[in-house]
């Protein structure tokens, strides 16, 4: 009489080797489990990340780079995020500067100065009426190319610029030329946005970056995250 036990073979037990049976359904289950299991999402900057999209659990915007130390309002991010869309927009166009710095003449030597040169150090290019506009070109020519060879404009305001502004001059063109492009970031300097409000409602109305909440240096270093590619 035959067995139809479903026990291991003849061979298999010469063999030596453990043998382990396993129902053809039970395999099928197995591999459906196996197959199921997502692999983890890949970040763009190494290693593995988390599937929550936009700036994250941290609060931090998208473009702030690995291991930063610069710190952001929500406020902030949140006015930030379309210059920082802007910039990724202009990314291939050839030959731009990173920053187009628009200030008051008589801020050329003092803080719109310093911040010139806390941006160059972190390796931007800026745009500076100062060493851009050659002696003797037609001033309003040359600015006018700097706003079209720049990714995104910068306004650093202070009192001397409203003063400017109240009597229309090269500062207002060159503020009316970056109001129409989605590309303007006010830096307010020993002011307020109250007194910007008063001086110019649609500067005053976009929010930007402050010197009376972050150090000079620190402004400069959200401005080089934001244009950094």
């Amino acid at each position: 009489m035959h067995s139809s036990s479903t026990g291991p073979s003849d061979s298999e037990r010469s063999s030596g080797l453990p043998c382990m049976r396993w129902p053809l359904q039970g395999l099928r289950r197995l591999w459906v489990v196996l197959v199921s299991v997502p692999p983890p999402l890949e970040s763009s900057r190494g290693g593995v990340r988390s599937s929550v999209g936009g700036s994250g659990s941290s609060g931090r915007p998208r473009w702030s780079r690995v291991g930063s130390a610069v710190a952001y309002t929500p406020a902030e991010v949140r006015a930030l995020t379309p210059v920082r869309e802007s910039v990724e927009k202009r990314a291939l166009l050839p030959d731009l500067r990173d920053v187009f710095l628009c200030h008051a003449w008589d801020d050329r030597r003092g803080p719109a100065k310093e911040l010139h040169d806390l941006l160059e150090s972190l390796g931007v290019s800026v745009w500076f009426s100062e060493k851009d506009v050659v002696l003797g070109s037609p001033l309003l020519r040359e600015i006018d190319k700097g706003l079209a060879k720049s990714r995104v404009g910068i306004v650093l305001v202070t009192p001397a610029l409203l003063r400017r502004l109240q009597g229309e001059g090269i500062a207002d063109k060159e503020l009316s030329a970056l109001l129409a492009r989605d590309l303007l970031v006010p830096v307010v300097h020993d002011t307020t946005y109250e007194a910007l409000r008063e001086v110019s409602p649609l500067l005053g109305s976009r929010s930007g970056l402050n010197t009376a909440e972050d150090a000079m240096a620190d402004v400069a270093g959200k401005l080089a995250e934001l244009v950094a590619l």
